[in-house]
């Protein structure tokens, strides 16, 4: 029953809330729509994405956008990439985007509560909320956001991090803000998770040295060089993660146009710093810990620095199948 109420809380929330902006239009969705605006050509030939307010761009901080395939690693990319930043003095702000709400927990500690959680309690009126509310402090002072999302197959996970930027600039949370790190959901079909693109400078893709994530990191490059059309979002390379060699992955970058910019060896001291809920900056420095503090470091240095804007050809999926393999 409470589902239920649930959804139809958040359905009627985006009923009256919901937009999508065009070029001096704006186009209302409700359920009774029988089709969808016709955008071809905004984000991609064809597509049909969540258009965030112009109001709503991210200004002075550098921001990035992590993605990668499900389970590969990306928040733990993400959050050990926030505490790097930290460690060189940078002020550091984390959003999770996605439902399941575990992207920062080894920064607090804790899960922590969505920003969809908190407007569910104030009845969807933001204008209620304090920083506090909404915003938590982790490892050396990095800040954390969990958007969090809709309950499944009821809504627009792109709309949440729409409004969760809008409640950071309307706090005025993003003026004392060096760095953001968006750490994404793995699906990039949905033009809602492609969302933070619509804000990042640059976008991170964690990959393995292994078929599958890849082959997903193709289709991500695909996804990124669709928005780029109309975006700033540009491509900053790729991250080897969990991974003894990157021989695949040098291999693809190669034939693609694409770099690896860093490389995080497979470990054990990861999986052991995720079952304690912390960084690998707060586990205890043995020489295994120190060298991947080390990589981090680096990454974190050169991203800050700037990265040159990639612009890699996607292969087509019976050419990447062909590349990749046969040992």
């Amino acid at each position: 029953m409470q589902q239920t109420l649930l959804r139809i809380e958040w359905k009627e929330w985006l009923r009256n809330e919901f937009k999508i902006i065009t070029n001096k239009k704006v186009y209302l969705m409700s359920p009774l729509d029988k089709s969808p605006p016709q955008l071809r050509g905004q984000d991609g030939e064809g597509s049909v994405q969540v258009h965030q307010d112009p109001e709503m761009k991210i200004d002075g901080a550098k921001v990035f956008s992590v993605y990668g395939k499900g389970g590969i690693g990306k928040s733990t990319t993400s959050s050990n990439l926030s505490a790097a930043f930290s460690t060189l003095g940078k002020r550091v702000l984390q959003i999770g985007c996605d439902p399941k709400h575990d992207s920062t927990f080894t920064l607090t500690g804790t899960l922590v509560p969505t920003v969809i959680d908190i407007l569910k309690e104030v009845d969807f009126h933001s204008e209620e909320l304090r920083p506090e509310d909404f915003i938590f402090e982790g490892f050396n002072g990095v800040k954390c956001v969990e958007a969090g999302g809709p309950p499944a197959g009821t809504g627009c996970g792109g709309y949440v991090v729409g409004q969760t930027v809008k409640l950071l600039k309307q706090h005025h949370l993003l003026e004392d803000t060096d760095v953001v790190i968006f750490d994404v959901l793995g699906d990039v079909v949905c033009g809602g998770f492609a969302a933070p693109l619509q804000h990042a400078d640059r976008a991170l893709i964690v990959t393995a040295n292994d078929f599958d994530s890849i082959y997903a990191m193709n289709r991500i490059i695909a996804a990124v060089q669709a928005k780029s059309n109309n975006y700033k979002v540009r491509l900053a390379g790729c991250i080897a993660n969990r991974s003894r060699e990157t021989n695949e992955v040098d291999r693809y970058c190669k034939e693609v146009g694409f770099n690896r910019i860093a490389h995080m060896p497979d470990v054990d001291v990861i999986r052991r710093s995720r079952l304690k809920k912390k960084t690998l900056f707060e586990m205890d420095a043995d020489e295994e810990v120190v060298a991947v503090q080390k990589e981090y470091v680096r990454l974190a240095e050169t991203l800050w620095n700037g990265t040159e804007p990639l612009a890699p050809a996607p292969l087509e999926d019976r050419v990447i199948f062909e590349l990749l393999g046969f040992d």
